[in-house]
Parts: structure tokens; sequence; C-alpha cells
């Protein structure tokens, strides 16, 4: 099976294309994609870590892509919600709101790098956020969370050929709920605060949705929508998204930790979540 050689950035000189049309050798540089980023394709490149290291240095992500992989295979798209989907963690911008967001973000990075079990991680989390009212949940959704760019335009790809979209997230239902509404996503997992009184408790309400959960939602997922022929994707950026990745058929790390990107088919750190379509050619 032939491998393109893709790269992308939000622009690319041309002579850094020429530079890479010389060491590739390939016979044509291909652009393809809405321009936004900026997309090429080397067509029949040998696979060569080093082509990639070099694109890193040269400030664009790149990948070699099976020749015959299309968008329209695509039949599942999964997604981690926190610094993925969206810019922020919605626990650190909560815990800002009780005045501890230094004390909760040192957790959530520890967690992010698998250093600490991320069930044990979130309980302790949680249990630091005792007494705030619901309305700084409010404020942080209206006030603090973004998408991440590109989003909206990776969703609308994926939606015109039909694909479903899942946001699977060790986050919390009042956010992903949201997201759902406002993207016209087809399904949403995540943990649900314990609240009383209009306060939280300190406590998670049911079951914890860790990362064997996700996994497992995944894989049900993609045997109902994809089959035997279809794709499915997942996209995350902290190793609680690394069972995930090993359901999907392609795992796109995201701006991730170095534990993750290592995991992953491919990785964006320059692109928005739009260059994910630029992986399907």
């Amino acid at each position: 099976m032939t491998t393109n050689f893709i790269m992308q950035a939000p622009d690319i000189a041309r002579a850094t294309l020429d530079m890479f049309a010389s060491r590739t050798r390939a016979g044509a540089i291909i652009p393809f994609g809405a321009g936004t980023p900026a997309a090429y394709c080397f067509p029949q490149v040998a696979p060569d870590d080093t082509l990639l290291e070099a694109a890193a240095q040269a400030g664009c992500d790149a990948a070699f892509v099976p020749g015959d992989r299309r968008l329209n295979q695509v039949r599942l798209v999964a997604m981690d919600m926190d610094s993925t989907l969206i810019t922020i963690e919605c626990i650190d911008e909560i815990a800002d709101m009780q005045g501890i967001k230094p004390e909760v973000a040192l957790i959530t990075a520890a967690a992010m790098r698998g250093e600490i079990e991320f069930a044990e991680s979130l309980r302790r989390r949680v249990s630091l956020l005792a007494g705030l009212p619901v309305a700084a949940l409010e404020r942080v959704y209206d006030e603090r969370l973004r998408l991440s760019p590109g989003a909206e335009r990776m969703l609308t790809g994926f939606a015109a050929v039909g694909a479903k979209t899942a946001l699977l997230s060790g986050g919390f239902t009042f956010f992903t709920d949201r997201l759902k509404a406002r993207l016209n996503l087809d399904y949403t997992m995540s943990n649900t605060l314990d609240i009383v009184d209009g306060k939280l408790t300190g406590g998670i309400a049911g079951p914890i949705v860790d990362a064997a959960v996700k996994a497992a939602a995944l894989r049900r997922l993609k045997l109902e929508h994809a089959g035997s022929e279809g794709l499915a994707v997942a996209i995350g950026d902290g190793a609680n998204d690394l069972p995930m990745f090993a359901e999907a058929d392609v795992a796109v790390a995201y701006r991730a930790k170095p534990v993750v990107r290592a995991k992953a088919t491919h990785a964006l750190d320059h692109c928005g979540l739009d260059g994910v379509l630029n992986l399907f050619v």
C-alpha cells in the first residue's frame, strides 16, 4: 500500500515546501483541503520518522497517511472534551471560583501525564469543590469555555459524510450536555457532580467515567456504526484517552502530552482540530 506524506500548518512558506519536495523526492506537491490550515500532499512517500521530525522543527504538523484512506470511510468520531474539543480544563476553572485553582491544576496535570490513577485524581479534585454553588459552573461555561480552534469546521466536515460524533469525557455532564445541544453531537458520556440545595457536595453521583469506560463506549459505538469496513476516529490529549486510542482505527493526539503522542496514529501540535480532516485524502 502506498503512503502519502501530509504537511499542514496555519501557513507554510513556499521554500519549506520546496525543501520537503527535495527530501521526499515526491513527484508533486498537491494542495488540498479548504485552505485553513494550509495542507499539502506529497504522494507516494515511504514512512520516515526523520521527515516528521523535520516538519515539527519547521512548525508544521505532518503525517504519513495510507493512500486509500478516505474521509467518507469515517463512521464515528469520538472526542475527549477538556483541552481537546474545548480549550480549558473545566475542573481547574471551577476550582478557580473556589480560589484553589493551583492546587487542583497540579492534580489535573499529574493525572494527564499518567502519574495518578484517574478515578482517584477525580475524587481528590472534586472533594475540594464542596460547598461551591452551581452558579459557579454557569460562570465557567459562559465566561471561560471556548471551543478549540477549528472544532466547528471539523464537526461540519465529518457530519457531511454521515459520521456520528461522540463526546466521551472524564469531565462533567453540566458541560457535555450543553455542548451536545450546541454542536448537535450524537452521543455524550461524562461524570455527574453531586449537587444538594444548589451546591456541590464534593462527590460524584453514580459510577465514575474513567479511561476504561470511555474505551468501552467507543468499542460499543464502533461496532454499532462502523462495522467491519468503516473507520472510527478518536481524538484526545491526556493519558486518560489512551485506552480509547487503542480501540480506534485512527487515533489523533491533539496538542498532547508526549506519552499520548507516542501512542497515537498522528499528532497535531500546530493546527486546529480541523487539521484532523486533512488526515484523510
